[in-house]
């Protein structure tokens, strides 16, 4: 059973109750708008789309919502941004902060509108809210009161489950800074019930108070919970059923373990379901928004279309990170994923792929087509003396369908796309119009292998690439050669590299005067 389906039913055997009663059942994410968001966040949008939709399909009613969090305080500085500008605004409120661009209403909503335009491009569907929007409205008084009112059980609670010694004179919330506006510089030590004394001094990142000391009342946006207090108690304000996070925070002793046991004891809510998942990795490593180290989620999502894109995104278990690396081989090895699972899902087979195939196409997956090789379309495209349509009807062994050929055009678009930005040498190949030096160095054996297959394009005036495969095979055999020394020489002859594309199809598709000559040329 697809992975998806596996969460839907536990979902609704947890859940029937609710679901019986014609409760909504609220399925959550957010992601925090501190930077350009990288795409390692669209897994979490992903998952909890895909299960929203399976459910509500399933006859159980789900809502998926989404939080663009920008209450946070901004605690690092954006790669794009210099320090000497921005420092001044660390410990603000990522809503208070000014946009980048000078356009935007705020730091976050600059940052937001590209990762909601990814989400959309990618064909999910989740209700947006912002996290300050629950502050502001009052919608958090409540569970701000509980909390500040059980300071020693969370203070427990951290001691217990992750070993998080706060002082006593701790407590809960962070307040705004009435003076600066800061709220990730300052430190609440009493609530009387109705205020929080509170001191401005020095937070996270670097960001520095303004020595300011006073009271307030917390309420209406004047304050907020630190991250492992404030998650439970969004479950609780938003009704949350269904929310994963990273691995990472599901640990023993993580932030997921405090969060439950805070929503138990001192909210008196219980947890919503679970779904751990790994994130995007790139070279290895988990991808950081405010340090701009690996890819924006508007990058990838602009190397492929939308379908490789989900496909990249529900493809793979959720516990299960997927490693990320435009510069290399993940591009063209998810246009394979993609042909893989569409052959298995048009040939009637009932598995995990070809659900998948559905899910990736949000149910309406495409009739059976010719789908040619993505790694086929970076090579043709980079030969101008072939007609990419002609080669791939070719291929296929017929005349291409209407929509084989949008597919065609469209891969056509993308591989552009990949080649001019990302795609590594071994990708980019040029026909060498005269002879490369490097044939100066083949070998008498390699000279014997051209001129014998001089005389097999001689005696054919026209060239079929599986016939001429197959003849270089048996040659190659005849001769004792290895593959090195065969097909990489042709290689080194015509594109003056060691690799290429199938060399049976690729020496067909040369002019055979062309061919004939080079190979001649080769043998000497």
């Amino acid at each position: 059973m697809f992975w998806a389906d596996k969460v839907k039913e536990e979902a609704r055997r947890k859940f029937k109750a609710q679901s019986d009663a014609g409760e909504v059942l609220v399925v959550r994410d957010e992601k925090t708008a501190s930077g350009r968001v990288h795409v390692g966040s669209m897994r979490g949008v992903a998952i909890h789309d895909v299960v929203s939709d399976v459910l509500t399909r399933a006859g159980t009613k789900a809502l998926f919502s989404y939080e663009i969090n920008d209450f946070d305080p901004m605690d690092g500085i954006p790669a794009m941004l210099t320090e000497a500008e921005w420092k001044q605004y660390l410990g603000m409120p990522l809503n208070r902060v000014p946009s980048p661009d000078g356009r935007a209403k705020n730091f976050a909503e600059f940052y937001a509108a590209e990762f909601c335009e990814v989400i959309t491009k990618a064909g999910f569907t989740p209700t947006f809210y912002r996290g300050s929007e629950l502050y502001l409205s009052g919608k958090m008084n409540d569970v701000l009161r509980i909390a500040l009112e059980h300071t020693a059980d969370i203070r427990r609670i951290y001691k217990e489950v992750s070993g998080s010694q706060k002082k006593d004179d701790w407590l809960p919330v962070s307040m705004v800074c009435a003076q600066c506006g800061k709220i990730g510089t300052t430190h609440a030590y009493t609530f009387d019930g109705e205020k929080v004394s509170y001191r401005c001094i020095a937070g996270a990142g670097g960001a520095e108070g303004c020595g300011y000391e006073g009271s307030d009342t917390p309420w209406n946006g004047n304050a907020k919970l630190p991250w492992k207090v404030e998650w439970p108690a969004k479950w609780k304000v938003v009704g949350v059923h269904i929310e994963g996070a990273g691995k990472d925070h599901s640990t023993r002793g993580g932030s997921r373990d405090v969060a439950n046991h805070i929503s138990k004891d001192v909210f008196g809510y219980e947890p919503p379901l679970d779904i751990p998942y790994e994130f995007f990795l790139v070279g290895g490593a988990k991808m950081s928004s405010s340090k701009g180290r690996g890819s924006s989620a508007k990058e990838v999502s602009d190397l492929v279309p939308q379908h490789i894109f989900r496909l990249a995104l529900l493809g793979a278990q959720p516990e299960r990170a997927m490693n990320l690396d435009p510069a290399g081989e993940t591009i063209p090895l998810w246009f394979d994923w993609y042909d893989k699972i569409a052959e298995k899902y048009w040939s009637g087979v009932a598995d995990d792929d070809a659900r998948l195939f559905e899910l990736v196409h949000a149910h309406t997956p495409p009739e059976r087509m010719y789908l040619p090789r993505f790694s086929t379309v970076v090579f043709v495209a980079q030969m101008p003396h072939l007609n990419l349509e002609k080669e791939v009807s070719a291929l296929k062994g017929g005349a291409l369908t209407s929509s084989e050929i949008d597919v065609l055009n469209e891969r056509v678009a993308y591989v552009k796309t990949w080649l001019s930005t990302y795609a590594p040498d071994a990708y980019k190949f040029e026909l060498q119009q005269t002879p490369p030096a490097s044939m100066q160095q083949f070998s008498a054996l390699q000279k014997d292998a051209f001129a014998r297959i001089a005389v097999f394009v001689a005696a054919h005036n026209v060239i079929d690439g599986a016939e001429l495969h197959a003849h270089l095979h048996a040659l190659k055999a005849e001769l004792g050669m290895d593959a090195k020394q065969l097909f990489g020489g042709i290689y080194q002859a015509f594109l003056g590299r060691d690799s290429g594309p199938q060399a049976g199809w690729f020496l067909a598709t040369l002019d055979r005067n062309f061919l004939l000559g080079r190979l001649q040329v080769a043998a000497k």
